[in-house]
């Protein structure tokens, strides 16, 4: 028998599914237990191909947009939120529809509606094209929100009126990233309304801490997520500025053995959309490598659970 060499493995926690995700695929699984299939989602319902792949296997058809859902079947829009003209649009359809976006998007949504409702003009901190994005820019009036994407962007805005702007930002961000740009538009307008709190999800913000918390003694980091889920993305930077160098993979099979190399001690996450059982099966692959000892490296536990909608628990 070969020997294996020893490896370390530091797994992250909390890491994987957060409350929004957990209550999106549950909403899925109770329509298609509420209305039989097919049930439709408008784009996916969270980020991730596996969990994606599992539900259109109970019955779930993935489609881009609404008219692709027929008449008589009902549709789920997915945890990233989507713009007011949606279900108003399913609503003049006559479709049955629930919505999975995220309680803490949906916070995100109500105060954008509530400082528009005020007179003021929002700079929004997020990604340009993510759907989240998307969703949140299309519940107020064209031309009443501006993206800022990077702390370079701060001092090329222009706005009719700089004494009567506030900031909202995407939940998914990277917290210290977000820090410098609010920063940057505090300094540059120093009046600006703040969220009540902050925007940036508990979820976001733990798997950040659980990944530095770990960064350090980690020869590599393998995130476990979807090269489309901004959150996962944003844990394999968050471990490189800490030193460790850091790849995002989907599952096992991604797995690049030749930059792992030899390390001692590896250290994994997961993205919010991530299940569990794709952490075990990286922890099985390196297991076939190495002689593993895994230690779970918590940091902040987690209680948050989500309401599921009336209708579907009724």
């Amino acid at each position: 028998m070969v020997n294996r060499p020893p490896l370390k493995v530091l797994i992250a926690a909390p890491r994987g599914f957060c409350a929004g995700v957990d209550r999106a695929i549950q909403i899925v699984e109770l329509a298609l237990e509420r209305f039989g299939a097919p049930v439709y989602v408008r784009h996916e319902i969270v980020h991730n191909r596996f969990v994606v792949e599992r539900l259109r296997g109970l019955g779930a058809v993935f489609v881009d947009e609404l008219d692709e859902v027929p008449d008589d079947r009902p549709v789920v829009f997915s945890a990233h939120g989507v713009p007011k003209a949606v279900p108003a649009a399913a609503q003049d359809r006559g479709l049955s529809y629930v919505d999975a976006t995220c309680p803490l998007v949906s916070k995100v949504h109500r105060q954008a509606e509530r400082l528009i409702a005020d007179g003021r003009h929002i700079l929004f901190i997020g990604h340009a094209g993510h759907p989240e994005v998307i969703g949140t820019f299309g519940q107020v009036p064209p031309g009443s929100m501006t993206l800022v994407e990077t702390v370079d962007d701060v001092a090329r805005i222009e706005v009719a009126d700089p004494g009567n702007l506030a900031f909202l930002t995407q939940t998914t961000l990277s917290v210290d990233d977000t820090a410098a740009i609010v920063e940057a538009l505090q300094r540059r307008f120093p009046g600006i309304k703040a969220p009540r709190s902050e925007d940036i999800c508990y979820a976001t913000s733990n798997r950040q801490a659980a990944v530095k918390a770990i960064a350090a003694e980690c020869d590599r980091v393998l995130v476990i997520g979807a090269p489309n889920s901004s959150n996962s993305l944003r844990l394999a930077e968050v471990a490189e500025r800490m030193g460790a160098p850091a790849r995002l993979i989907e599952r096992a099979s991604d797995i690049d053995w030749d930059w792992l190399g030899q390390p001692r001690t590896v250290g994994i996450t997961a993205g919010a959309s991530a299940p569990e059982v794709l952490v075990r099966e990286v922890v099985d692959a390196l297991g076939s490598r190495f002689d593993v000892r895994e230690e779970i490296a918590d940091h902040t536990p987690e209680r948050m659970t989500f309401k599921l909608p009336r209708e579907l628990v009724a």
